[in-house]
């Protein structure tokens, strides 16, 4: 899941678990491959090439330095200096309230949250009711709106259609991106020896 609007793109370490099980699944290995996974699609599907993510701590003020839990030092931080290591752009763990509130999002263009409220309710709250809910990783391109199917009010002309319209206008924009990573990708050259360079005469 990853919640996609003009001004921020919000990816999910966990999505529907409960929160009394949500920090079993916050690993290094889980949270490596999600960032793995969001930087392709940021720069295969969004056409960034060089992404900048950031990655929200599980506790409150990011556990505080291990006062509030331990997570962020045992599993995130670690996670994110690996995922550096291997060449993409992460920082944080940032404390989640201060991160939405001071906007910091708008520095990056990713950010990774690390369970389903977290990550929803400022998207919900920041978007303008264009947000998109994509699924990164498939072979296939799926947007949907971000606030659901809304059966309740179906057929009852009340309806606002802003997000169904960006799922479909942002369905076609990934589509074309996709089109042209591929083509601009697809006969990289190859490195060559030059005779002259090897001592050659």
């Amino acid at each position: 899941m990853f919640m996609t609007a003009d001004n921020m793109r919000i990816g999910l370490l966990t999505e529907h678990v409960p929160v009394s099980e949500v920090a079993k699944y916050v690993t290094k290995e889980n949270i490596l491959a999600k960032i793995a996974m969001m930087k392709d699609s940021l720069v295969r599907d969004f056409g960034i090439d060089n992404p900048r993510i950031a990655v929200l701590g599980l506790n409150p003020h990011a556990g505080d330095e291990g006062l509030i839990g331990n997570e962020e030092i045992q599993q995130i931080a670690p996670a994110i200096r690996e995922a550096k290591q291997r060449g993409t752009l992460t920082f944080g763990p940032y404390s989640a309230d201060a991160f939405f509130a001071r906007e910091m999002y708008a520095k990056f263009d990713g950010v990774l949250a690390m369970y389903h409220d977290q990550g929803l309710i400022p998207f919900k709250s920041l978007a303008s009711g264009e947000g998109i809910n994509y699924t990164a990783g498939l072979p296939i391109v799926r947007t949907s709106p971000d606030h659901g199917t809304a059966f309740d009010i179906a057929g009852k002309n009340v309806a606002d259609e802003a997000s169904f319209r960006q799922a479909v206008f942002t369905c076609l924009d990934i589509i074309e991106q996709r089109k042209t990573y591929a083509e601009n990708t697809r006969n990289p050259l190859k490195k060559t020896e030059i005779a002259s360079e090897r001592g050659a005469v």
